[in-house]
């Protein structure tokens, strides 16, 4: 399946000179979201998960439905004030400022095999911080596993040495 096709791009949005990669397109296609996800399910199961970890919103998208076809649970990471018991709580680099993310401090104990996905990789502040909450858990961190990456801003660097899986690459 040629994924690419399926991804609509937009340029410049949000602002001049950047090329957005919009994968309502590519969700809204029920033979690409299906192949999507068996894909990331048959690249992914070697890593053993006991778990997918997803990052507010669009890692849900992903993230649910791959748990589901591996069958493993899904851990939500949200944004601050969305979950309702004790969280890890770490803070993220954007372009402009910072970002806060959460997981409740139950989610996940010493030895749980966890996989973080997302739709998309760019700089990689949003999976680091994942990444951080996971080990702050004491839950061992088995990959990631994004839809888009996005080469040339370098996310990948900035992750821990373990598998990283992308389905599609510009």
């Amino acid at each position: 399946m040629d994924i690419k096709s399926l991804i609509r791009n937009i340029p410049d949005f949000p602002k001049p000179g950047i090329m957005f990669r919009d994968i309502t397109t590519l969700l809204q296609n029920p033979d690409g979201l299906r192949g999507v996800i068996d894909l990331m399910a048959a690249v992914c199961a070697p890593l053993q998960p006991d778990y997918i970890l997803g990052m507010e919103s669009r890692g849900f998208i992903f993230g649910t439905p791959l748990a589901y076809k591996l069958g493993v649970g899904f851990i939500p990471v949200r944004k601050p004030g969305k979950l309702p018991g004790a969280v890890y709580s770490v803070e993220y680099e954007l372009e402009y400022g910072t970002d806060r993310l959460e997981m409740h401090q139950d989610a996940l104990k010493e030895g749980d095999r966890v996989l973080i996905v997302d739709d998309l990789i760019a700089t990689g502040g949003t999976a680091q911080a994942a990444a951080k909450m996971v080990q702050q858990a004491g839950a061992e961190l088995v990959g990631f596993c994004f839809v888009v990456e996005l080469l040339a801003l370098g996310g990948r660097e900035k992750l821990p040495n373990v598998p990283i899986i992308s389905m599609v690459e510009y």
